[in-house]
Order: C-alpha cells, then structure tokens, then sequence
C-alpha cells in the first residue's frame, strides 16, 4: 500500500487538494457545502493521483535515470506496468464519476481536463520537446482553484481566473530552483530543463523575472476588490520575502540557496492562500 501511496506524490496532490479547497471557500458567500467540500476534495484529489500516477508510469525510464526519481515504485521494481496503469485507471475514474454525479458535470469536464493537460500534454509533447515545458504546462497545475470554484459557483468567473493567474505565475520559478540544484540530473536524463539548455545564469535571470510578474499578479485580488488590506499586507510581505530569494539567486547563486528558495517558494503559496481564506471571512 505504501508504494501506491507514493505513486500518487501525495506531496503534490496535498498542495493541489489545499488549493481546490480554497478555491470553494472564497466562492462561498458563506461557509460551503459540507457535501461539496467533501466530495469535490476527494474527487480532484484521485484524480490528481492519478495524473500523478500516470506521469509515473510515462516517465519510468527517465525517473530510472535521475537520483531525485529512482526510489518511485516503479524505477525501485515496488509495482508492475500494469498495476499501475490499473491503479491510475481505477483511481481517476472514481473521482471522476464521484466530480459528476457528487458535485456537478463542469467541475467533472474541467478535472478531467486538467488530468489530460499534466498526463498527456506536459508529460509526454511538452516535457521533452521544449524548456518551456513548466511555463506552458504550468496551465494544467494552475486549474486547482478553479476546480473547487466550479465546484461551488457552476461557472468559471473573472476571480476564479485571478488564482488561475497566481498559481501559473508561480510555478516557473518554484520549479525552476529545483532545476537550478538538480541541473545534474536533468542532464543525464535527456531533459531540455531551462538551466540544462540555457545555462544557470539565464536560468536565474528568468526566475527574478517571473517572480516580479508573479508579485504583480498577486496583487490582483486586492485591486478588483475580491479581497481586502488584510490580504494584501501577506501578500506584499510574502511576495517581498519571495523577491529576496529571486534577486539572492540571481546576484550569488549556490546550490543551497536555490534549494532554499524552493522550499520558501511552497511556504510561499500556502501562506498567500490561507491570507485569501483568512481575509475571506475575517476582514
């Protein structure tokens, strides 16, 4: 059971699942259906598992190849091909059918979506065609919030897409640090990852970049006045705290550092999350 669980990178799936949650809340004139929070959580979380469980499977190989990826089960010899194309299948179509008949069919459509961008689109043309991958594929991980508002609301509306917008901005310097530290094994595994192709440096400029971006952004929710001072004040101060470590990786690059920023850069969003949540119901 243990190996199954990993397949599923529960790490990812809970930032996903945490998201989605968030995405209701803030929807929510009030508190949310219990029935929706339930299901609509559960529903995108196995189907979050298993996308991640097929882009285990589609990367196998390359995951053999890389130190970061070959304990998953299936480079370790812990699971078979086909358990998990069984698992995956089982698992997704669960939460699929639990999205439509649980929760709404538009919640469903846009799961599914998202499963066939990050699975088949990401993984299999964009991963190992451009070092745009993340940038372009960066749309499949962004949908989370959108999910869990469709799943209250019915519809995609102008403020689901400013969390669309947050989420898609953060994720090229989020994976990019990553890249920056494990340059290494992106090489041996073929990848075209940014710092790979580009080289560290361009790596870093296009970091702070996307970090600026990322704090202009950010301040969306405040300007349209979907959320008040409380959420700003978090906002300018984590994304202060998230420039720091894009301008230090850029001037002075180490290996510590850019892990450092990865790790900050997951503080970083769950922090900015819980200030939407919190300045939701509070201010």
């Amino acid at each position: 059971m243990q190996a199954f669980y990993a397949l599923t990178k529960p790490r990812v799936v809970t930032l996903i699942v945490f998201t989605a949650l968030i995405g209701m809340f803030l929807a929510a004139p009030g508190m949310v259906d219990p029935r929706i929070l339930l299901f609509g959580g559960i529903g995108i979380a196995f189907v979050a598992g298993s996308a991640a469980a097929a882009n285990c499977l589609i990367e196998h190989k390359t995951d053999a190849l890389m130190r970061r990826t070959q304990g998953r089960p299936l480079p370790s010899g812990a699971l078979t091909v086909r358990q998990t194309v069984v698992f995956s299948a089982l698992l997704g179509g669960g939460g699929l059918w639990m999205l439509y008949e649980l929760v709404n069919p538009l919640t469903m459509w846009l799961t599914f979506g998202t499963f066939v961008g990050y699975a088949l689109i990401y993984t299999v043309f964009l991963k190992p065609a451009t070092p745009q991958n993340i940038v372009i594929g960066g749309a499949a991980g962004a949908m989370p919030p959108v999910l869990g508002w469709a799943a209250v609301t019915g519809e995609v509306t102008s403020e689901a897409l400013y969390l669309f917008l947050i989420i898609f901005a953060w994720t090229p310097p989020h994976f990019w640090s990553l890249a920056l530290y494990r340059a290494e094994d992106y090489a041996r595994s073929g990848l075209p990852m940014l710092p790979v192709t580009h080289g560290k440096p361009y790596t870093r400029l296009q970091i702070l970049l996307y970090t600026i971006i990322l704090f202009g952004v950010s301040m969306l929710p405040y300007v349209v006045r979907m959320n008040g001072l409380l959420y700003l004040f978090a906002a300018v101060a984590l994304g202060a705290g998230y420039l720091w470590y894009a301008v230090k990786l850029y001037r002075a690059y180490s290996d510590k550092l850019a892990q450092r920023a990865f790790h900050y850069s997951l503080v970083y969003l769950a922090g900015l999350f819980a200030a939407l949540l919190v300045d939701h119901y509070l201010a």
